[in-house]
């Protein structure tokens, strides 16, 4: 059995939200690859939804500024996002009232921009007692130096930063629960690089199960090899 540590997350005491992840604030974003920023979000999605963690989706001044959210995380989530004119979300009394009405005391937290719209909340979470985990690689800032000053504040506060894999990892902590081992897989192989490749070239070649693409690779055998 797992040790349950408070000092990790856990799938039954944690809320995961997301903010702005929207077309112009990405636009904004230099600290970060906008695509690897894209596909870390919706893999720390997809590892709410495996492990049924709650999720809460805000975005801001939609279509006024920021577009509609990302496609590829709305199709994960399926969850109609809390509207706000706020840069600071924790203005939002309805995203409140909902953190609150979940009974969670742990808040895990992707946003853009990291300078304003994941700064805000988390310290304003913070003098409300809630213990915060940013994700450093769902979020990006204007600059690279912008992103890194807020992520300094953040911590000095007393948030903890943590990454996509690191969040995913956390979660499953022990391969032997299989009831999730498939998903944790499934989004290592899609999302996670070297470290897919790896599971992939593992799963084929080691165990020899079959390729997991609709079109597989049928490789020639020459006589000798």
């Amino acid at each position: 059995m797992s040790f349950r540590s408070q000092k990790l997350i856990n799938a039954d005491d944690t809320l995961f939200i997301f903010i702005d992840h929207q077309p112009q604030m990405a636009f904004g974003v230099t600290s970060i690859d906008r695509q690897t920023l894209k596909n870390n979000t919706v893999a720390l999605a997809k590892a709410a939804k495996l492990f049924n963690v709650p999720i809460i989706l805000t975005a801001v001044e939609t279509e006024s500024f920021s577009g509609y959210i990302w496609p590829e995380l709305l199709d994960v989530v399926q969850q109609k996002p809390i509207e706000r004119t706020s840069m600071n979300s924790w203005d939002s009394d309805e995203l409140v009232a909902q953190v609150k009405a979940s009974g969670k005391k742990k808040l895990v937290i992707a946003a853009l921009w990291t300078e304003a719209c994941l700064l805000f909340p988390t310290l304003c979470a913070i003098e409300e007692g809630f213990e915060i985990y940013i994700v450093t690689d769902a979020s990006g800032g204007t600059s690279q130096e912008a992103h890194d000053a807020a992520v300094r504040r953040m911590e000095q506060a007393g948030a903890q930063s943590l990454t996509t894999i690191n969040a995913l990892l956390e979660l499953q902590r022990d391969w032997a629960h299989r009831d999730t081992y498939n998903g944790v897989m499934d989004i290592v192989r899609e999302h996670l690089g070297a470290y897919g490749m790896g599971v992939d070239y593992a799963y084929t070649m080691v165990h020899k199960a079959p390729q997991r693409g609709a079109f597989p690779h049928e490789a020639p055998h020459p006589e000798g090899h």
